[in-house]
């Protein structure tokens, strides 16, 4: 008897998603099933979906060390045979499903609350390059009777694969979690309904990839979240911006895609955890994957590493969330950047939207140290670094983040660190004085 390794549930609706044990959030927790019994392994085996802020991982290796099986259970395993056996035939690959494009078609529209928070967001930004009709037509948004927006997935030879229904609240532009509807796909809808067959081949593609065949030249943005690609494509128009959709959606599969071309990944901010490293490692080993099968040239950009605090990471912020701070906290100083196609340089006096992030840390840090009495003496702000004059360390550091020309990751690092070091200093005395 041949054994089957056991396989993470395929999703086929809210049903086939359970309450994680660890965050307690409901259908967000994906089953290890048995391969041979196709039944669970175990209530406790499995993977939350909320990778960044929850990050349970239970796996069936990890199960069975945990639990040895006794005698009698592994007299029923079936062993797995070394006698010579003929070459399996490969099965050939069954086609991905596809939805009609006229479903597609009569869903495009902008009465989604999404669209209105994003109406709402830029509405005091003076000078865009595009409407947000216009971005809405681009990135073939949908939306449905109650409002709920359709990110569809429509890959580079323009077939629509399948579409994410979810739920946006129209004021603060977050997720609306745990509501009835508040996230669905267009392919299961319409099995529901008898519209597609049953047996449909679900093979996803990046949100955004029928952009890419129009624009062969144009280097490549990916993030994790539709709503982060949508947002940044406004701000920063020299990149085409797609989605991978969650951080276990950056695939070789749907990579194919994106053979021989120029590609920045943009992952989410995440903290590091005993059962799985942070979404800029996972992103940066897969990467490398991709780089290697397709030829692509591909980073992965560290500028949320380089200026997160712990509680952003915590959070699990993502690019989109530093965007929107700046264009609540400042409007009228946005600017954005030139796209590829304009021949006009930017002039030196405005300043690039993440370089505005970058300003708005070092804002942050200069208030903090304005508000607290500097020491008069140096500092060891790690084993093998001094600063002599903390004061004046802290007035040029800032002048260079803000000038842009200097390390600014090397700057930013230093002042977190002589943070720290004052925090920790200040917590000493007033454990001495009490």
């Amino acid at each position: 008897m041949r054994y089957k390794q056991p396989y993470l549930q395929r999703y086929t609706g809210k049903d086939s998603r359970k309450t994680c044990p660890k965050c307690e959030k409901s259908n967000s927790f994906t089953l290890y099933l048995d391969g041979d019994t196709n039944q669970p392994i175990n209530r406790m085996v499995g993977m939350c979906n909320h990778a960044n802020s929850c990050g349970y991982h239970y796996t069936p290796k990890q199960y069975f060390i945990d639990n040895p099986p006794t005698q009698a259970s592994r007299e029923m395993v079936p062993v797995r045979p070394t006698a010579h056996r003929p070459p399996m035939m490969q099965a050939t690959p069954k086609a991905a499903g596809l939805i009609p494009a006229e479903y597609m078609s009569r869903s495009l529209g902008t009465k989604s609350d999404f669209v209105q928070f994003l109406r709402d967001l830029f509405e005091n930004i003076n000078g865009l390059n595009q409407s947000i009709d216009e971005v809405c037509e681009r990135y073939k948004l949908g939306s449905t009777k109650s409002g709920n927006v359709i990110f569809w997935q429509i890959d580079i030879d323009e077939k629509v694969r399948t579409g994410k229904i979810m739920q946006y609240d129209p004021a603060t532009g977050k997720r609306v979690h745990n509501a009835s509807g508040a996230i669905d796909w267009v392919h299961n809808k319409l099995k529901r309904a008898g519209s597609v067959p049953q047996d449909f081949n679900l093979r996803q593609c990046y949100f955004g990839e029928h952009l890419l065949s129009s624009q062969p030249d144009s280097t490549i943005a990916i993030v994790e979240s539709e709503k982060t690609a949508v947002i940044a494509s406004v701000m920063m128009p020299q990149y085409i911006w797609i989605a991978a959709g969650n951080i276990n959606g950056l695939t070789l599969d749907k990579s194919s895609a994106l053979k021989g071309r120029s590609v920045i990944l943009f992952p989410d901010l995440s903290k590091e955890l005993p059962t799985r490293p942070t979404a800029f490692v996972q992103w940066s080993r897969r990467a490398a994957e991709i780089r290697r099968v397709y030829g692509c040239k591909i980073v992965v950009s560290d500028i949320l590493e380089r200026i997160a605090t712990d509680e952003e990471k915590e959070n699990g912020l993502d690019i989109a969330d530093y965007l929107i701070r700046q264009i609540a906290t400042s409007p009228q100083t946005i600017q954005q950047a030139p796209t590829q196609a304009s021949q006009t340089p930017t002039p030196a006096s405005q300043v690039s939207p993440m370089q505005e992030v970058i300003n708005n840390k070092a804002d942050e840090l200069e208030r903090w140290f304005t508000s607290v009495k500097m020491p008069d003496h140096p500092m060891d702000i790690t084993d093998k670094y001094t600063i002599c004059e903390p004061d004046r360390y802290v007035r040029g550091a800032i002048r260079a983040i803000r000038s842009g020309k200097y390390d600014t990751a090397a700057h930013l690092e230093r002042l977190g660190q002589l943070r720290e070091a004052i925090k920790k200093r200040k917590l000493h005395n007033v454990s001495l004085t009490s």
